[in-house]
Formats: C-alpha cells, structure tokens, sequence
C-alpha cells in the first residue's frame, strides 16, 4: 500500500517503512508524526483520489533524524557589470521521517 502526501509544499509518494526527508517540522527524534494532507492512497484495489484530499486518511510516522542537508550554492551574476557578482549559500534544514502506518 502506497500514497501520495503533501508536506512543506512538496508532494511524497511513501510506503510503510520507507525513510523520507521532509522540510523540518518541529518535534524531537523518536516523537510521532501525522500527516493528514494525503492527496492519494493505493495498493491492491483501485487508487483512492482526493479532491483534493482523501477524506478519512492518514499517514503515520515517526521522527528518526533532524538534520541540515548539504550546502547549496547560489550565484548571481549580470554580464558587463563587474560589480554584480555574488555567491552566497545555506544548508537547509530537514527531517527524516519513517513512515510506520498508512490509513485510509
């Protein structure tokens, strides 16, 4: 059984057991997790499609790391114009979540 979740404006596809980064939510490692955004739910039968959420569903997870990804460089340059060239970058924070339950 598989479905589609949306967190921190980016849409997973997970199963039970997978391990997925999401954008940093707030709770400590071993807390749990809901994820009620679930946009599609499947598996043996047919999919389930929300409009534009399934009602009823969730997926459950628990908080296996918080983390920051590695860095991303950003680079602004203009052509001609010796004064415009600009490097700067961050590392953006994340979380690894396991998925343990999906629910539909």
């Amino acid at each position: 059984m598989y479905a589609v979740i949306v967190t921190g404006g980016q849409q997973h596809r997970v199963e039970v057991g997978d391990v997925v980064n999401v954008a940093h939510l707030a709770g400590e490692v071993g807390g749990s997790v809901v994820f009620d955004r679930v946009l599609m739910v499947g598996g043996e039968k047919d999919p389930q499609l929300g409009n534009p959420t399934v009602d009823g569903a969730q997926v459950r997870g628990t908080v296996v790391a918080q983390e920051r990804d590695r860095k991303v460089i950003v680079y602004t340059y203009k052509r001609r114009k010796n004064s415009c060239r600009k490097t700067n970058g961050h590392r953006q924070q994340f979380t690894a979540v396991k998925i343990e339950a999906i629910e539909a």
